[in-house]
């Protein structure tokens, strides 16, 4: 049946609960203090059921700490919109090969036996230089976590998602870049921007690939957020750079993500979406 040229009334009046039914799995939602946490939330608050990924080991070894995942556990469930929802927890190194696959099993087992929305929003922190720094283990251990597992995370997903009748709808992936190719890149952290800026350029492909699973593709780079990685002077130099005067708080990408998740994100897929406030580079 054709599609109407406008939306009924009834369609144009959202529902409270725009995710009901549907299930998420967050990674790097490890920290209260993190984007990961913040998208989560938000996905429970539109009605998903989220399994949270979390490697505390990597946390523990970064200036910030490590939080405790029941902690994080029970900043989502109170967020919950629709009560029959679930949130599960559960780690995973994804440096290991075997792992992305795995997590992606075990998450939809939590959640039903299906999975609609995948956020691949974990990162490798530190461990990285410039050019005259950077080795051999900083550039493999950074493709290992940051890329080699966001696309085994996207195949494993993708999987599942052909096992459903054809044009299920609801299937999303986002996943996370750094702004690497804006202004004057990242000539410190060049590990880090390398596998970044890779996961930007097969977002196209990997949306032409699962199009014609009714899976949309897009990644979201969300400028500097405060996730508790910086104060003091460097802090205050940051917020005067954005034009409201402060740093980007880790629900500001998260509404951004939560929105992709729903219906009325359906018709944006392969794009590389900066949202940084303005942020003056």
């Amino acid at each position: 049946m054709p599609r109407l040229p406008h939306p009924t009334p009834a369609e144009l009046r959202r529902h409270p609960l725009p995710l009901r039914g549907r299930a998420a799995l967050v990674t790097g939602a490890s920290r209260r203090g993190g984007i990961g946490h913040a998208v989560a939330r938000r996905l429970a608050a539109y009605g998903a059921s989220v399994y949270l990924h979390h490697h505390v080991p990597h946390d523990v070894g970064q200036p910030w700490g490590a939080d405790r995942p029941e902690n994080v556990l029970a900043s989502v469930r109170d967020a919950l919109g629709d009560p029959g929802a679930r949130v599960v927890a559960g780690p995973g190194d994804l440096a290991d090969p075997a792992v992305p696959a795995a997590l992606v099993a075990r998450a939809a087992d939590a959640l039903g036996g299906r999975l609609d929305i995948l956020v691949a929003n974990h990162a490798q922190s530190g461990f990285d230089g410039a050019l005259d720094e950077i080795d051999t283990a900083m550039l493999d251990t950074h493709w290992a976590v940051d890329t080699r597992s966001v696309i085994l995370l996207v195949q494993a997903y993708a999987r599942l998602r052909a096992a459903l009748p054809p044009r299920t709808p609801g299937g999303r992936v986002m996943m996370m870049t750094s702004g690497q190719d804006i202004a004057g890149g990242m000539p410190g952290e060049l590990a880090y921007a390398l596998q970044k800026g890779a996961l930007a350029s097969v977002t196209r492909s990997l949306a032409t690939a699962l199009a014609e699973h009714a899976v949309t593709v897009n990644t979201v780079n969300p400028g500097p957020v405060d996730t508790d990685y910086m104060t003091g002077a460097d802090y205050e130099a940051v917020a005067a750079r954005f034009p409201a005067g402060r740093w980007g708080m880790p629900d500001d990408p998260a509404r951004l993500i939560a929105w992709l998740a729903t219906d009325e994100g359906e018709w944006v897929t392969g794009q590389v979406i900066d949202s940084e406030g303005g942020f003056r580079r």
